[in-house]
């Protein structure tokens, strides 16, 4: 079972789509603004699409393939020579993030060296969130990291079952994450910068929303060690991550 689950696995399938690229062009000319609920980036990626059932913020249920056909993700991918194999449950999402970056997916249609659309700068951007979070002490450290710089609001936003997430400002997202590592992402899925901060800016509230399905910290073990699962199977992955 998994928090983030329903999150993670809408994206994997974004972008492992062949037609993201041309659907949701990356390097695009963008007017970055404080948007509302999954915002510009991350709601054309979760919200579009030919989605049998789009993506619902709501939807806290933790089944197995949270509704989105893990195991078809995980059966997409070239986990049969990929070392290790693949694991299931929420472990298997580092997995399927890492096959995704890595550019490991069955007939080519991802490419270490090609660009994606923004299904995949989302993916590129997911770890960033996670790592900006268990660097930050968990789920409430980082509540408490994001409440001391004035964001009250929105962090409450993000945590209630009945609002919609108040998103941060991309113009001031260097303030939470370093600008080399905004860099970094853009230069690896071909986003211009205005985008990479755009794409933070919607997708860590999600992913606190995500977090904290009861609108409050008690889940918070399951959601630190549902992150740690996951960067650790990244960096296992990817060698490159820490």
């Amino acid at each position: 079972m998994s928090l983030l689950g329903n999150l993670v696995s809408q994206v994997a399938r974004s972008a492992m789509d062949p037609e993201d690229a041309q659907r949701n062009p990356v390097n695009q000319r963008i007017n970055p603004r404080r948007t509302g609920g999954l915002g510009d980036i991350l709601g054309g990626v979760l919200g579009g699409g030919n989605q049998p059932s789009g993506y619902n913020p709501q939807q806290y249920e933790r089944r197995a393939d949270n509704g989105f056909g893990l195991d078809d993700i995980i059966g997409g991918l070239t986990g049969a020579n990929q070392r290790g194999g693949m694991s299931s449950g929420a472990g298997g999402l580092g997995d399927i993030l890492g096959s995704v970056l890595g550019g490991q997916a069955t007939g080519g249609r991802t490419s270490r060296s090609g660009f994606g659309g923004k299904g995949m700068l989302i993916a590129a951007l997911m770890p960033m969130v996670l790592s900006w979070i268990k660097r930050n002490g968990g789920l409430s450290g980082a509540l408490s990291k994001i409440t001391g710089m004035g964001y009250d609001n929105q962090a409450r936003s993000w945590m209630s079952n009945q609002e919609v997430n108040d998103n941060l400002d991309p113009n001031e997202i260097t303030r939470l994450f370093d600008e080399s590592e905004i860099q970094q992402v853009a230069a690896h899925t071909g986003a211009n910068e205005m985008e990479v901060r755009q794409g933070l800016a919607e997708l860590l509230p999600e992913v606190m929303n995500q977090l904290t399905p009861n609108g409050n910290l008690d889940n918070e073990p399951e959601a630190n060690e549902e992150i740690d699962q996951i960067m650790n199977q990244l960096s296992s992955r990817l060698g490159t991550l820490k």
